[in-house]
């Protein structure tokens, strides 16, 4: 293709805020003749939807227990040399209390697929949340769940539901998934989740082993389709002792370039930057930050756990990515012209 094309899928891009899947194609393989044009496109909707602050989320990573076998993820199920833990009611209540005397308005309940948490310990966690925090926003970020288990959640409480599809496209789901999940199921939850009025987040990782521009393109497409308050993606990173363990890396360039065009797709949607960006790249995180990114998450796991709840290798988290230092996070986002907010920062069309 000429520049000139590509230019004009940019434009196109950054006026209709989506493309077809043929031209996501085309501008992620040329994406060169335009980065620059799509971060500053990207900077300035951020900056005119959120006004410069940089809303926080208490991560709380309740269990490392998983009843799956994703082929890339550090916690799953045959990994045994993973050290596992699953939180008790009080310990995480404890993590609450804390990041409550802190200023968090927002809290993030992660964990694998643990058959250990039943439902009605997690529906009590979240009226015991709403005792100590009445103000707080709730989101789970726990797998795939049924769809009375996610009404029942949301009845008790919780108000937004983090759930990334991974990708859309099936010949590749089976690269990253053994046979006994299902690309189906995924998205029903995601389904489920927008029409009992979660606030829904969903999204991808870079670099993954079978990617390409085309499945890409095939997630972005789905993305618009789904239309979600939250998008989560990071670069991939291996994780020992997993089938993808000798994979490289996914490309921090790409994961940024992606990011800009998620934000000119959807201008008000909650985009964090994730610790995988922070744990590849020195100048990722705040890259993030300064293009298209708008939510960070201090973990306020008890210290002791947080490098069991390990994903991927050398998992960055006890630096500015520790609740404990929420100054220094201050002190380093203002460096980049950004306020750290408390609020809950709800979407808001």
């Amino acid at each position: 293709m000429y520049k000139s094309d590509i230019k004009q899928l940019a434009d196109e891009l950054i006026k209709t805020r989506r493309l077809s899947g043929e031209k996501f194609e085309q501008l992620l393989t040329h994406r060169d003749v335009v980065k620059k044009e799509i971060q500053q496109s990207a900077k300035a909707v951020t900056t005119k939807s959120f006004h410069r602050t940089l809303y926080v989320r208490g991560l709380i990573e309740i269990s490392n227990y998983c009843r799956n076998n994703c082929f890339y993820c550090g916690i799953r199920r045959d990994n045994d040399y993973v050290s596992r833990y699953r939180l008790t009611k009080d310990e995480i209540l404890k993590s609450v209390r804390l990041g409550t005397d802190m200023g968090f308005k927002t809290f993030v309940l992660q964990g694998g697929e643990d058959p250990g948490l039943s439902d009605a310990f997690l529906m009590d966690v979240l009226d015991s949340i709403h005792h100590i925090n009445p103000e707080a926003a709730i989101t789970l970020s726990i797998g795939e769940k049924d769809t009375a288990t996610l009404e029942a959640y949301k009845s008790h409480g919780a108000d937004r539901f983090l759930l990334r599809h991974e990708t859309k496209n099936r010949d590749h789901y089976y690269q990253l998934h053994p046979e006994t999940m299902s690309l189906e199921n995924r998205l029903r939850a995601l389904s489920d989740l927008k029409a009992l009025g979660y606030q829904t987040g969903s999204g991808i990782m870079v670099g993954t082993p079978g990617q390409t521009y085309a499945t890409l393109a095939e997630d972005l497409v789905y993305l618009h389709e789904l239309q979600p308050e939250m998008v989560g993606i990071g670069p991939f990173i291996p994780a020992k002792h997993t089938p993808f363990e000798n994979e490289p890396a996914g490309s921090v360039e790409l994961t940024l370039f992606l990011l800009c065009v998620l934000r000119l797709m959807f201008p008000k949607a909650n985009i964090p930057a994730t610790t995988s960006l922070n744990t590849l790249s020195k100048t990722g995180r705040d890259d993030a930050i300064t293009y298209a990114c708008n939510v960070y998450m201090p973990n306020l796991t008890p210290p002791r756990h947080r490098k069991d709840y390990a994903l991927y290798d050398d998992k960055a988290c006890f630096k500015i990515e520790a609740a404990e230092n929420l100054d220094d996070l201050k002190a380093i986002m203002k460096g980049l012209g950004r306020e750290v907010v408390m609020d809950r920062g709800d979407f808001h069309v």
